[in-house]
Order: C-alpha cells, then sequence, then structure tokens
C-alpha cells in the first residue's frame, strides 16, 4: 500500500507556507498540484509511462492477488504475446466474460496494447444474449472463466447455434478446470521474453489515438444492444479528467464492485484510477457484507457505486462495526436523497455524476469541492473538451433554468457498431449527440438531470415531467424517495403514478400526502395514483439503476 512520507513537521511546514490548515487529506490536496495529465495516447504506450512513473505502487488488487505496477505491466506483455502467437491480429475483436477479476483487467490491456479491440460482454447474460453478443460483435477469440454466480459459460458456448460458435478461433479459459478446446490463460510454452517483448511493443506501436480500444454494449430494453466503440486517445483523456473533478491522486485505493463489463466500471472507474497511478481493489460480485470488510482492511478512499449497493451498505447490519474512515471521494449517481446516503457511509466528497457510455463513461462531473448541497442536486459542469446545448422539440436552444433534451458534443462516439442509420440519426445538424435526456443549466453551467424525454406523461393532452412532481414528493420530509409515472388510462391516456417510499419509522396517509401535493403542484400535476411500496420492491436494471419501464405495472394486480 502506498504511503504518504511527509513527516508531522514537513506537513505543518508546508500547511504554513501555502496557507492550509493541516488535515487527514491534507497529503492528498497538496500532490494534486502536481498531478499531470498522461502524455500518452493510446493504452500501450500509457502502460508503458505507468509502470515508468509508479513501477512499485500497487495497481491492482483481487482474487488473493497483488499487483504493482511494475508486476502488471509483465503480466500484460505476457498474455498480449500470446495473443499474438494464438492468430489475434490488429483489430480483431476479442471478447472478455469473467466477474471482475484482475484477468478482466489484464485482458483488456492486452487486447489493446497490440491493437485489437476489446468486446466487453454482459456476464449476466443469458444464453441468447450471449450469441447476440458474440455474433454481433464479430468475435474472434473468447477469454473467459467457466462458472461466474450462476452462470455456466461452457454450457453456454457448448449449446449454441453451431454457426456462431464456429466463428470463435480461440477460447482461453483462466480456470483450472478448462473445457475442452479451451487453452489456458497462462502459456507454460518457453518463450525467450525479449521477443515476446518485442512483438508486443511492436504491435502497440502501430495503434493509434483514434483506433477503437473497446466494444461496449448498452442495454436494450426496446430493441437489440447497440454497439459501442471508444478510441484510446478519449478513453484516456476523458477518464483523467474524471479523476480530476473527484481529485484524484497517486496512490488513492478504489473499491470497484460496480461489474467492469459496465461503462461505469470499465470506461469511467478503471481508466480513472489507471491515468492517475491509483491503485483498483476488485470484488468479483458485490455482497455487501464482503464489501465493508474490504473497504476497511484495503484502507480504500474511492468509492464508486450505484444506488441500491449503496443502500445495501447502509442497511448492512455490520456497518457500524466497520471503520469506513478511509472513504473520501468518488462518483454515484441517483436522487439526492440517495447521494445523500452515500455522503452517510462517509465519502463527505463524492460526485455526482451524468453521462452515457456513448460519451465516455461521463460529460458532466461535479467538482469533489464543490458544496454538499450542490453535490446532491446537480451533475456539474462539463468536463473540459465537451459542449452542451438544452434544446426544445425543435432542436431551439433554451435560455438557463429551462428543461430541454441534453445534448453534448466533444469526446462522444463517432458511430454505432455496425449501425450507419442510428449513427446518423444520433447527431443533430451542428454535431451534437443527442442524449434523449431531459435536463436544464443555470447561469453557470451546472447541469441538472431531469429524466428521460421518452419518460414525459401527457394526460389529458398536457405534458408533465415526472421529475418536477418527483422533486415536490421527495421535499416532504417524511418521504425518502419518490418515483413518478404514466399509467395508461383509457379517457386520459395516462394517469400520473406516484411510488412513494418513506423515511424510516414515518407514517403518512394517501390523502395527506395527495394534500400536500395540491398545496405545491399544479392541479394537472397532481398524482391521481399512489401507491406505498419499499426501496427493495422497485424494479432495478443489473446495473443498479431503477427500471423506469416497469414502473407502471407495480399498479395494477399481478396476472
Amino acid at each position: 500500500m502506498y504511503q504518504h512520507k511527509f513527516s508531522n513537521a514537513n506537513l505543518i511546514r508546508i500547511c504554513e507556507l501555502t496557507g492550509q490548515s493541516p488535515c487527514v487529506s491534507f497529503p492528498h490536496r497538496w500532490r494534486q498540484a502536481v498531478s499531470n495529465i498522461p502524455e500518452s495516447r493510446t493504452i500501450p504506450r500509457l502502460l508503458r509511462e505507468l509502470v515508468a512513473n509508479h513501477g512499485n505502487r500497487e495497481a491492482l488488487v483481487g482474487q488473493g492477488e497483488r499487483m504493482t505496477y511494475q508486476q502488471l505491466g509483465e503480466r500484460v506483455e505476457a498474455l498480449a504475446a500470446r495473443l499474438i502467437r494464438t492468430g489475434v491480429k490488429r483489430g480483431e475483436k476479442v471478447g472478455v466474460l469473467m466477474g471482475n477479476r484482475p484477468e478482466w483487467v489484464i485482458s483488456a490491456l492486452a487486447i489493446t496494447s497490440i491493437g485489437a479491440v476489446l468486446v466487453s460482454l454482459n456476464s449476466w447474460a443469458t444464453a441468447r444474449e450471449l450469441a447476440y453478443l458474440l455474433s454481433h460483435s464479430g468475435c474472434r477469440h473468447l477469454i473467459a472463466t467457466r462458472r461466474y454466480l450462476k452462470y455456466d459459460y461452457a454450457v453456454m458456448l457448448r449449446d449454441m447455434d453451431p454457426a456462431i460458435r464456429g466463428r470463435l478461433a480461440t477460447v482461453i479459459g483462466v480456470d483450472a478446470d478448462l473445457p475442452d478446446g479451451w487453452l489456458p490463460f497462462d502459456d507454460a510454452a518457453d518463450v525467450a521474453r525479449v521477443e515476446a517483448g518485442d512483438a508486443v511493443r511492436a504491435a502497440g506501436e502501430q495503434v493509434g489515438s483514434d483506433d477503437i480500444a473497446f466494444l461496449l454494449y448498452t442495454s436494450g430494453s426496446t430493441s437489440a444492444p447497440k454497439g459501442v466503440q471508444l478510441a484510446h486517445g478519449a478513453l484516456i483523456v476523458n477518464g483523467w479528467h474524471i479523476g480530476e473533478r473527484q481529485r484524484i491522486v497517486p496512490g488513492d485505493r478504489l473499491w470497484l464492485a460496480v461489474s467492469l463489463f459496465w461503462a461505469l466500471g470499465c470506461v469511467n472507474a478503471m481508466m480513472n484510477l489507471l491515468t492517475h497511478g491509483g491503485c483498483i481493489v476488485l470484488q468479483e460480485a458485490f455482497d455487501a457484507g464482503e464489501a465493508l470488510h474490504l473497504i476497511e482492511a484495503e484502507r480504500c478512499t474511492v468509492f464508486y457505486g450505484t444506488p441500491n449497493m449503496a443502500q445495501a451498505l447502509y442497511d448492512h447490519p455490520e456497518r457500524e462495526r466497520h471503520d469506513l474512515g478511509s472513504l473520501r471521494t468518488g462518483g454515484t449517481l441517483g436522487s439526492p436523497e440517495q447521494i445523500a446516503r452515500v455522503i452517510k457511509l462517509g465519502v463527505s466528497r463524492v460526485c455526482n455524476i451524468y453521462g452515457l457510455t456513448e460519451t465516455y463513461g461521463n460529460s458532466h462531473v461535479t467538482s469533489a469541492d464543490d458544496d454538499e448541497a450542490l453535490r446532491l442536486v446537480s451533475c456539474g459542469q462539463p468536463l473540459p473538451g465537451v459542449e452542451q446545448r438544452i434544446v426544445d422539440a425543435n432542436g431551439i436552444d433554451l435560455p438557463p433554468g429551462e428543461i430541454g433534451e441534453i445534448r453534448v458534443k466533444g469526446r462522444v462516439i463517432d458511430g454505432y457498431y455496425g449501425n450507419e442509420e442510428l449513427t446518423k440519426a444520433s447527431f443533430d445538424e451542428q454535431g451534437y449527440f443527442r442524449t434523449g435526456d431531459l435536463g436544464y443549466v443555470d447561469s453557470q453551467g451546472y447541469l441538472y438531470y431531469r429524466g428521460r424525454s421518452k419518460e414525459m406523461i401527457k394526460t389529458g393532452g398536457i405534458n408533465v415531467s415526472p421529475a418536477d412532481v418527483e422533486s415536490v414528493l421527495s421535499a416532504h420530509p417524511a418521504i425518502y424517495l419518490a418515483y413518478v409515472v404514466g399509467v395508461p388510462d383509457p379517457v386520459r391516456d395516462e394517469e400520473i403514478g406516484a411510488l412513494v417510499v418513506l423515511e424510516n419509522g414515518a407514517s403518512m396517509a394517501s390523502d395527506e400526502i395527495l394534500q400536500y401535493c395540491r398545496q405545491n403542484l399544479a392541479a394537472y400535476k397532481v398524482p391521481r395514483r399512489l401507491r406505498f411500496v419499499s426501496e427493495g420492491e422497485l424494479p432495478m436494471t443489473t446495473t443498479g439503476k431503477v427500471q423506469k419501464n416497469r414502473l407502471a405495472e407495480m399498479f395494477f394486480p399481478p396476472a
């Protein structure tokens, strides 16, 4: 673990010279002044730069392994050489399918270090979904565990359509008990290290900053998942800027149970910590009790988690027995109440984030230095290199304070893999990406997220923003969370339905809530349907977000 090498006397002297008051977090603040963006704009060059600058610093912890940057570089080079020998060529797609293991990170860096493309496969995919991802991406090679949680990938591949399975030239397994035909992750062949290293470096020198490094698939609730292509240079630069907003510094330690296949895991958290010389502490699959132990034992300073993860940590009966005082900063999303809960866990400088896979993880991040009240409600200003627009239904720019569609330009994908029509439709005439999200900005350019445009409720011919009603409901001291959704109605088209989670120990009748709404909302915005629920009853995606498209179902009895 990285240790600060300043004596107390020196720290006090530095404080005196800079006008700062001594505090526990001061070493982070002092070293932030000398934090520099990496010179490299490709992953193979970045890895060499990291080894040179942080060789003895711990980089990766997981599955009982601990690696410095020097050791990580050696493991990546060995696997990259193995991929070259097994026939992986520049531009070819290599899938990675496993939980949060060190081999995931090693594989991602090795694949991209030789100019191939990492295909980040959903570790919760069903057999049908996995077949689609392999087929659509054109994967020629796969690195996988035999099993993960309830999923048996060996069986899925064995029973897959032979036409799809047959396209895989190589399957490399990370387990000891490999199925027939799978190759081992570690090659026992004795290949001269100099020769192998030369081949890897030669392949890496051919990689350009605009070359595609990652191919990720967005979740498709109403259509097939979309392939999002992310380039080397923007992955590095945007990841570094995300970390700068969070005040990440060399030696910071990230607790990472957010799945690496998801953009929040590999594009945001992983690239953030790597570009800053931090350490990634992996949890293979989220378990709240194990997470509490891991954060305490590893003295993690950086939190990355979704609202449901934060809820599980906060509600865990053993939480108060664990010392989480090392936590300082990180990234999360959700309602003001959910972000406040992360702060109550001890992450006092956690940052509110906004973005899509298409925007390289985040386009907006609050600063860890922003007031807590601001971080609860705003997603922050655009990151350097990102421009924003808020437009009405006709594409006309709106002034500060008015809600419209959020559009961004800068570090955004060039296009979707294999779908030129969708690519063309996703950008406006000025080159801004159409996010499909609603929000507004204040006079200082801070963004306030207000929901998906398709979530707009049309009741009796009038459009109502769910976020407007939710913000009023959530302001009541007895209400912890509120979700508002359009419920189909034969007369009004949709009725406004509200799902309410009360604060622990609070008691409130439906009539009281409706009376409160009538006092604070226009008549057409007052919910006509209301249901009390527990937070655990809310339908969640595998990535920890509330499934807004399923909320209306909660107003009807099960069939």
